[in-house]
């Protein structure tokens, strides 16, 4: 049995409802790497002609602002 037979003989065997996950990830298979490329690069550029990027926070006031003990997480 080839690959793409046992592919839609596993499709076939699914249950409706798990359907949805295995489109999902065929689409992800298939996904075009320059149309994900494009997709990020615009991405990219909304954020930068953004108004309202805000400004840059370290790490530090990072955990501040969140109220992490950052000692109390790590190991």
């Amino acid at each position: 049995m080839s690959n793409k037979e046992l592919a839609i003989k596993l499709i076939n065997d699914m249950p409706e409802y798990k359907l949805g996950y295995a489109i999902a990830y065929l689409q992800g298979l298939s996904a075009d790497e320059a149309d994900d490329d494009a997709f990020c690069k615009k991405l990219l550029a909304d954020y930068e002609s953004s108004g309202d990027k805000g400004d840059f926070v370290s790490f530090d006031d990072a955990l501040k602002m969140c109220e992490v003990n950052i000692d109390a997480v790590q190991n």
